[in-house]
């Protein structure tokens, strides 16, 4: 099985596909969500890799790659850090990192983390972690525990039930039974302990994005946000993002809700390879963040 090793040590399970060459564009590095694994970018993969070489892998915690059992080998940081080697282990360069919620935000620190690395990034259903008020943040940081807490009382079965029957989902299960189903099944088949260090390790702490701002404005790369309208707490980071990072742009995908790849992987792709299309030809525009859109601006009288 392939692998690649981090710098402390974990190995990293991968796989790859599509032209062995960078023709027509940098590769593409796909990052899994906290509900997901490797698997979850099967129809980004058989589309894209027709023309691009594509590389999914699954994150530290998820099998088959290693499950460290000491919470302090978790966090945003090795997240983006994880990303880093695989590209340096594989040796692709510049490279289009395309990350989902808990992968969208380890897509945004890697940008900031590994600028030369990334030849642009794309966030999908990116949540901010919580929100910038004190006590929201206590909650959110509770909340986390609580759930890692019966990840490891109850299992994953149990938590699937819960974590994958949530409002935000609801909208896979309706369009594609058979895909939520699916999705389900490999989330109660997940690693209990890389699960729990997880959400200890990486969600809980991670600081809220709303609070990242002179990051986000020092990201020069071109950066591309998705997310359904019905996935209630992305819309606001969305905006933000776009409002804040210079090369930015927003896709918003009607009535869709987190699992935003798998629920609409046409749309998904459509929208992705566009942007790809664009940063490739040059075309993907910066903006003035420092000055408020024309639009915005009220006609002068």
């Amino acid at each position: 099985m392939p692998y690649v090793t981090t710098n402390d040590g974990v190995r990293l399970y991968y796989e790859e596909c599509g032209p062995g060459g960078t023709e027509p564009g940098a590769p593409i590095l796909f990052v899994h969500e906290f509900g997901g694994h490797h698997l979850s970018w099967e129809p980004q993969l058989r589309h894209f890799s027709r023309r691009y070489r594509c590389i999914t892998y699954a994150a530290r915690g998820w099998p088959p790659s290693d499950v460290p059992g000491d919470v302090s080998a978790y966090s945003q940081a090795r997240a983006a850090d994880d990303a880093a080697a695989m590209i340096l282990g594989l040796g692709l360069g510049p490279t289009h990192i395309v990350g989902l919620s808990m992968g969208a935000t380890a897509a945004i620190e890697f940008g900031i983390r590994h600028p030369s690395l990334a030849k642009s990034l794309t966030a999908a259903a990116c949540g901010s972690g919580a929100s910038t008020d004190p006590e929201q943040k206590r909650k959110f940081q509770e909340s986390c525990t609580a759930f890692a807490e019966r990840i490891e009382t109850e299992g994953m079965a149990a938590m699937a039930e819960l974590y994958c029957t949530g409002p935000a989902r609801s909208q896979y299960r309706e369009k594609d039974p058979r895909g939520w189903a699916e999705f389900k099944r490999q989330f109660a088949e997940g690693s209990q302990l890389g699960h729990a260090m997880t959400m200890r390790g990486v969600q809980g702490p991670r600081v809220p994005l709303f609070e990242r701002q002179a990051d986000l404005n020092g990201l020069e790369m071109p950066v591309l946000v998705i997310a359904g309208d019905e996935d209630d707490s992305t819309l606001d980071l969305a905006v933000f993002l776009k409002r804040n990072i210079p090369r930015c742009g927003v896709l918003m995908l009607p009535q869709t809700g987190h699992t935003i790849n798998l629920e609409e992987p046409i749309a998904f792709n459509a929208g992705l390879e566009q942007f790809l299309l664009s940063v490739e030809h040059g075309s993907w525009h910066r903006l003035d963040i420092g000055k408020p859109h024309a639009l915005l601006v009220p006609p002068k009288r």
